[in-house]
């Protein structure tokens, strides 16, 4: 696989990742909610949000070490990237939270 093509199969991953909470009602992608929760929390959305943004990077570094060496990371690489996934969670909380359902 190519550089260019890693680096955008990480983009996509991150970008579906970081919506999917939000956009699915399923315990951590897998699961279903125990029927007495109804709708699940955002608190949980969180944290699915947080083990993906984790997986995501697990990836990231897989396909970097799979090229060359690793890089070493300090605080501002994983303070940008966590923006940047948060960022990229955007849409999905849009549709969740803020958009209006009329009927």
């Amino acid at each position: 696989m190519s550089q260019t093509a890693a680096i955008w199969l990480v983009i996509l991953a991150a970008f579906a990742a970081a919506n999917w909470p939000f956009l699915s009602q399923r315990l951590m992608l897998v699961g279903p909610l125990p029927k007495d929760k109804g709708a699940k929390p955002f608190a949980v959305r969180l944290l699915e949000l947080v083990v993906l943004y984790l997986i995501v990077g697990a990836i990231a570094m897989l396909l970097e070490r799979r090229a060359g060496q690793n890089a070493p990371q300090g605080w501002e690489f994983y303070a940008i990237t966590g923006t940047l996934f948060l960022t990229l969670a955007f849409p999905g909380f849009v549709y969740r939270y803020l958009m209006r359902r009329r009927g």
